[in-house]
């Protein structure tokens, strides 16, 4: 009898390892590579982070678009902007987004957080999600203390006292367990990091009666957000655990640009300023930690390059999804394996908030070397990381002319790649007229840049 039980328990942990993995994929928001204590950060209390990659991996060369829309619309379609991205707040409705994917491949799919991406009410179903419970979906009311959020397209104002970070982790908690019996895909773009800077439900100054988007102190709350935004991912960790579906779940971790440029962290023992919206590495370097149980038996560190655009690929690889036409991005589901993979010789960046009328763009290529403008600057990133002198195109080394050609042929690849339809969409549109980091108000019939 014993043996017989034994057989069948071993029979059903089997068949949960063979079943499709289930996926989910956090993002938090302002969150630079600086932040995490694990990447060498001495600002802030980020544990479960830290034990994540401990027992998982962690990516020391992930790169996200500068700032938030562009760097959703990369995540969810695996296409640089260079081909999709009109306007700030914009997912174009032709895209197929990975939500999509894995409905039609039977996954149970949610989005949690922050949207931003379309205030159509069926814009987070028309993109593949069963559920959603979003911040900044058909309105921009307060987000943290007492939040307005919309749970299906519905409006919610959550009662006084509520925080909305926790109240969309409880959502994310209630999805994964009324899915547990099958697979599922939570897309989880965090609230957090991003200003105003308030106290938690953790600080000792927290007011459940603040109904504002007000800063207050803004070093000091954002270290009690860090801390929140761990906490939470704890929460969400132990209660795979606690329904025993941790092993065949894996967890991705990543921010959406760097820092907000209000915030200074210690950093490998020096002051580190946060970039977000720049296109030096502190804008666009981000955190990437990965953790499956049931595949990644050990803590590794991995140096290979990393885009925004590689998440899609990467976990349609892993519940064996076909991956569509035209996707960009690569995948990086062997190294999950431990296994060399397919690594990125560079990373291209199309960059334009277009977030104001002028048609600006600042487009790029690098590895772990060099970086090359379209306009010709050429920096060398180990002697200049942050940029501050181009070098002299008639001075190069054998060595960094030929650095110089291999980008330029990678940036070549790309000259044609953006269809003009897009451009004249936006001449259409125009920038975005409300939404997160979007510029103030134009006076007088002039157009405010950034």
């Amino acid at each position: 009898m014993r043996l017989t039980l034994l057989l069948a328990s071993l029979f059903l942990a089997q068949s949960a390892l063979a079943a499709p993995p289930n996926i989910i994929l956090m993002m938090a928001d302002d969150f630079g590579y600086e932040c995490v204590s694990a990447n060498g950060g001495e600002s802030y209390q980020t544990p479960n982070l830290d034990r994540l990659a401990a027992t998982g991996m962690r990516f020391e060369h992930c790169h996200a678009q500068p700032l938030c829309t562009p760097t959703r619309v990369q995540l969810m379609t695996g296409r640089y902007n260079v081909r999709n991205y009109i306007n700030f707040g914009t997912l174009l409705r032709s895209e197929i987004t990975f939500g999509t994917l894995f409905k039609n491949a039977g996954y149970a799919t949610a989005v949690c957080g922050k949207w931003q991406l379309g205030r159509e009410v069926d814009s987070p179903q028309h993109f593949g999600f069963d559920e959603s419970l979003l911040w900044q979906h058909t309105r921009r009311p307060p987000r943290y203390a007492n939040a307005g959020l919309e749970l299906n397209g519905v409006e919610k104002q959550y009662p006084e006292g509520s925080y909305g970070p926790k109240v969309i982790n409880d959502f994310a908690l209630d999805f994964i367990t009324r899915n547990k019996a099958k697979s599922f895909f939570l897309y989880y773009p965090f609230m957090l990091t991003h200003n105003p800077f308030q106290p938690t439900p953790d600080s000792p100054d927290w007011d459940p009666k603040t109904n504002s988007e007000k800063a207050q102190q803004a070093d000091k709350h954002f270290a009690d957000m860090v801390a929140y935004m761990d906490k939470m991912i704890g929460l969400l960790d132990a209660k795979l655990g606690e329904l025993g579906i941790r092993d065949n779940t894996l967890l991705l971790f990543l921010g959406d640009n760097g820092t907000n440029k209000g915030i200074t962290s210690r950093f490998k023992g020096s002051d580190y300023k946060g970039g977000k919206g720049s296109t030096v590495q502190n804008g666009h370097h981000v955190p990437l930690i990965a953790s499956w149980p049931a595949v990644m038996k050990q803590g590794r560190v991995n140096q290979d390059l990393i885009s925004s655009a590689d998440f899609l690929p990467t976990i349609c690889q892993a519940a064996d999804i076909a991956v569509p036409q035209g996707v960009d991005g690569i995948s990086f589901l062997p190294q999950l394996r431990g296994e060399s993979g397919t690594p990125r010789e560079s990373i291209y960046m199309w960059y334009s908030p277009r977030q104001s009328r002028d048609m600006t763009v600042r487009e790029s290529v690098f590895n772990h070397g060099y970086k090359l403008y379209r306009t010709g600057e050429f920096y060398d990133l180990s002697a200049d990381p942050w940029e501050t002198k181009a070098m002299n195109s008639t001075a190069l080394t054998s060595v960094e002319s030929e650095a110089r050609a291999k980008l330029q042929t990678a940036l070549d690849q790309f000259n044609a790649a953006r269809p003009s339809v897009l451009d004249e969409e936006f001449k259409k549109r125009g920038p975005a007229d409300e939404g997160e980091d979007a510029p103030k108000k134009k006076r007088k019939g002039k157009d405010k840049t950034k």
